[in-house]
Parts: structure tokens; sequence; C-alpha cells
């Protein structure tokens, strides 16, 4: 996976920074594993807007991903890696002995024609999903469950990937992407390897239309709106606005939104880089 950078030849491609599709191998999804995906245009059942910056965008399927892959010890071979224009990671169709089919989410390197497994006692190798009472300290993994049969719910976006630090009891701890530390029940399970489309952080639109056709609308600075309509607008010229906040007033930029009393706060050893 690389990215390719274009020939000015229009104000759009000058700074464009696009990916590379050399890794999928086919165009056409498994029909039997799309469903319908209805847009809402951030508006509600009043048809009044409720989320801004979202509207358009081009019509999309679901792509049903297996993200507790609970089917155990029964070998799935890869067919085909595929575009998801729901995520940034690329998805991997498997058929499993019986003939089912399914989608997964496709690890760095996995090619077509190869195996994975899932559950307990399998190896530790890219693409296989294991408890992680099972994996090896130091082991790379992704899509992690918070819970016991939960699902994926950690480590699911293009590149990102958990390192397993050490098992202490009951629990497994896991530095995350985001620099956090944090412990994790050794029941749960986490596929091994790095997520695909590694290379997506590099990506760059170029111009306002692709951002339209991904289904975001333009997004106005708060500093260029009246006093009457955002906390950080109004003043002479053009003024910095005062200190960063949302449009209710919630300070940005350093202040803590967490709540300090969140239940799951326990398990957090070391909280995330700033």
């Amino acid at each position: 996976m690389a990215v390719k950078k274009f020939k000015p030849v229009t104000p759009g491609t000058r700074h464009k920074v696009g990916g590379m599709f050399d890794d999928i191998t086919t165009s056409t999804p498994e029909k039997s594993l799309l469903q319908p995906k209805k847009s809402s245009g951030g508006r509600n059942q009043q048809g009044k807007m409720t989320v801004r910056y979202i509207g358009g965008g081009h019509k999309q399927m679901y792509r049903i991903v297996d993200f507790k892959r609970n089917k155990d010890n029964m070998p799935a071979t890869v067919k085909t890696i595929e575009y998801d224009p729901n995520r940034t990671a690329r998805i991997a169709l498997v058929t499993y002995t019986d003939g089912e089919k399914r989608y997964i989410l496709c690890p760095n390197g996995l090619q077509v024609g190869q195996t994975v497994v899932s559950g307990p006692g399998v190896a530790p190798e890219v693409g296989n999903t294991l408890l992680l009472s099972e994996i090896p300290l130091g082991t790379v993994v992704h899509a992690i469950e918070l819970y016991p049969g939960q699902g994926a719910a950690m480590a699911r976006s293009a590149g990102s990937y958990a390192q397993l630090l050490a098992r202490e009891g009951k629990f497994a701890i896991l530095k995350l992407p985001s620099g956090e530390t944090r412990m994790v029940l050794v029941t749960c399970r986490a596929t091994v390897g790095v997520v695909s489309n590694v290379d997506h952080s590099l990506e760059r639109s170029g111009k306002a239309g692709r951002e339209r056709w991904l289904g975001r609308r333009p997004r106005n600075r708060g500093v260029v709106m009246n006093p009457v309509d955002h906390p950080m607008g109004g003043g002479e010229g053009r003024a910095s606005g005062g200190h960063p906040r949302s449009r209710k007033g919630l300070l940005a930029k350093g202040y803590k939104t967490r709540n300090p009393k969140k239940t799951t706060s326990k398990f957090i050893i070391s909280k995330r880089k700033k």
C-alpha cells in the first residue's frame, strides 16, 4: 500500500495525495453481505438539521463485517480483498470450510489464498483471532474486544494497532494507538497484526468537491461568525476569538471533557498523550 502524487494539471490535483488501490483484487462486493445504508443528512425525523456539516455524498451499501470472529477452529480461505466505502481500512472476503462467507477487517500483509482461523488454541499468526491470554507478549494486535463476546471495539481504523505489554491476573495490559495504557480482560479476543491501508493518514483531498462526495459539507470557523452565533465570534478586524471553545461554550484544546466518575476509568493505567 502506498500513496501517489498527481501532476498539477488542475487546481484540484495540485495538492492531492491519493491512495493506491493495488492491494484490491475485485471491485464487485459479495451481494449476500450487503445491506442498504440510509443517509440522514444530519436531519432528524422532523426534517430539521440537528447535526451540522453533514449532507450529500455518494450512495453507499453497507458491508456486513464480522467483528466477533466467533466461528471457532474452522479455517477460512481469503478469496478477495476489497474496498469498503464505510471505513478507512480494507476488508477481506473469507470462505469457511462449510461454505459460509464473511467479511473481516483485512490486516496488513494478508494475501488472497491465505488461511485464517479463530478460537482458543490457534497459532498467533497475522489474521488469526484468539484470546488475549494466549497471545505472546509484545505482539501487535487490532480489532480488540472490551467485553468478552462483544465484538471488536478498539483499533479498527486504517493502520491502527495496539501492543500487548503484560498480563496481570485476569487482565491484559495494552498500549493503544492514542498512547493510553489500559487493562482489558484476558478473556477478550483480538486479531494479530496491523490494520491494512497504513498510508491512509498521508492522503489529502486536494479539493472541496471530493469532501462533498464523502458527504461532508463546508465547515465554517467560529471566529468568522457573529457574537450571536458563536462564543468566539465578533470583534473588530481579524480577531483571534479568545479562548478556543465550542458553539455551546465548552472549552477546547486542553480542557478535559471525560467524566471523572466514569466507571471504566479504573482500567486506565496511563492516560493518552495530549
